[in-house]
């Protein structure tokens, strides 16, 4: 029979004691005194066989909710996109799978020239000029945005939309304790940063201004007028941006952004109940040297035949821990193989369609419960796969009701922002068909009727 896994058998376990010069494995423990030593059996389930053990299983992760066996419209940062299926079958290789970092490049051209291309596209996506090979995410990717902004500008101050992702915005907190600046959050109207906040807020103490891109709420934020406001004071301009947008809308390297980030989860990640995901981080080429991660670049051998090599590494590991840029030990590279690959089996043209359709969704079914009675679809009218909708009871009944009917409902926004108590975030994907559409509305209009 084979095993997933090696047995402990009684003859492994005869041979270890014999080697230690022990009867039984209770002597291992005879320097601890009774008096403290648990000496009654533990509380747990008997062992399984295997196959039984699979069944318990999968019996308790059968409760689990899923965009498998129910229609989601769930997104808040983790979106149900299309995966090509030839993404799993590249990434499942073993060159790849149990690949960690390519420190020797003789060995490593495979996943040196995969880290290579993503960096290529990200660029081609954002309007920028250089990109690394990857970071855990879009929350702790912006958060290093803010600390290189503070560590070239010399300034305390990071000045931040409410429009930005909460769970970022905390994530902006917590590193800005290490690095010893300061956030300020900026308020929004109308489901966009509030400009002239924005420009109240902004002074000679501001390292950076950070939005959101498409932001929180789906709404697309007036980055020219956001610049403006940012290097007017010679504060940097960052901009965290959803890379299957930039497929459509008009990239942040064209309003003037000095750091682009985000999150690679629309291409080629699966939602996996909230990660892990592949955050990107882009700059203009005149902060390379102090972008956080690596960069992989492309040169010539002695021969004159192409290859890849880590190019930069800004990582403590590698230089002086007082002139490292950053602390991040490690990077997504596996899942930014995936968006690599992803993107590539997509095509220009593919990622062009895919943006579109979410757009096209989004605003057919902003019209439908527009028209609901008891419903009102609230915020900026140009959004980007998500929107926001006031119920007409509480979110979580409202939810609990879609999910009896096998529809994962929008995120309940009374749970980061109070005065929006009442109100959904509804995201929809080109996953989503105009029957899923018809269908959350239907229930929807029965569930104010009721």
């Amino acid at each position: 029979m084979s095993y997933r896994y090696l047995p402990m058998t009684d003859r492994d376990r005869k041979e270890m004691l014999d080697v230690l010069g022990i009867a039984d494995v209770e002597e291992l423990f005879t320097d601890i005194p009774d008096a403290v030593r648990f000496q009654e059996e533990l509380a747990i389930p008997a062992a399984l066989s295997e196959p039984a053990l699979i069944g318990h299983m999968g019996q308790l992760a059968a409760k689990n909710v899923n965009a498998a066996s129910c229609i989601s419209f769930l997104g808040a940062g983790t979106y149900d996109h299309y995966i090509p299926s030839v993404v799993n079958h590249v990434i499942s290789r073993s060159e790849f799978y149990t690949a960690y970092t390519p420190y020797q490049p003789e060995i490593s051209q495979g996943e040196l020239q995969a880290i290579f291309e993503f960096q290529t596209m990200i660029c081609e996506l954002t309007g920028m000029d250089v990109a690394n090979s990857s970071m855990y995410d879009g929350a702790t990717a912006l958060a290093e945005a803010a600390a290189l902004a503070v560590g070239k500008t010399g300034r305390t101050k990071v000045v931040v939309s409410g429009t930005v992702h909460p769970e970022a915005r905390d994530v902006l907190k917590t590193n800005a304790k290490g690095h010893g600046y300061r956030v300020e959050e900026v308020r929004f109207a109308d489901g966009v940063t509030d400009v002239a906040a924005l420009a109240a807020a902004v002074d000679e103490e501001t390292a950076a201004v950070l939005v959101q891109y498409p932001n929180f709420f789906g709404g697309l934020e007036d980055l020219a007028a956001v610049e403006a406001v940012a290097h007017g004071q010679k504060a940097l301009f960052v901009v965290s941006a959803n890379p299957l947008a930039l497929g459509i809308l008009k990239p942040p390297g064209a309003y003037g952004a000095d750091i682009v980030v985000g999150d690679a989860q629309p291409f080629g990640i699966p939602m996996s109940y909230g990660g892990p995901h592949c955050g990107y981080f882009a700059v203009r080429k005149e902060w390379m040297r102090q972008i956080p991660g690596r960069i992989v670049g492309q040169t010539q051998d002695d021969q004159g035949r192409h290859g890849f090599v880590l190019t930069l590494q800004a990582r403590e590991q590698h230089i002086r821990r007082e002139k490292a840029t950053s602390n991040i030990c490690s990077n997504q590279a596996l899942n930014a193989l995936a968006a690599a690959v992803a993107m590539t089996a997509l095509g220009k043209q593919g990622v062009q369609e895919m943006a579109r359709l979410n757009i096209q969704k989004t605003q057919y079914a902003k019209q439908r419960i527009q028209a609901l009675t008891g419903y009102e679809v609230v915020g900026s009218a140009s959004v980007f796969n998500e929107f926001v909708v006031k119920v007409p009871a509480s979110v979580a009944q409202v939810n609990r009701m879609l999910l009896a009917d096998s529809i994962i409902g929008g995120l309940d926004l009374g749970r980061f922002y109070p005065k929006l108590a009442g109100h959904m975030l509804l995201a929809v994907t080109e996953m989503r068909t105009k029957e899923d559409i018809d269908r959350l509305v239907d229930r929807l209009g029965g569930i104010h009727h009721a």
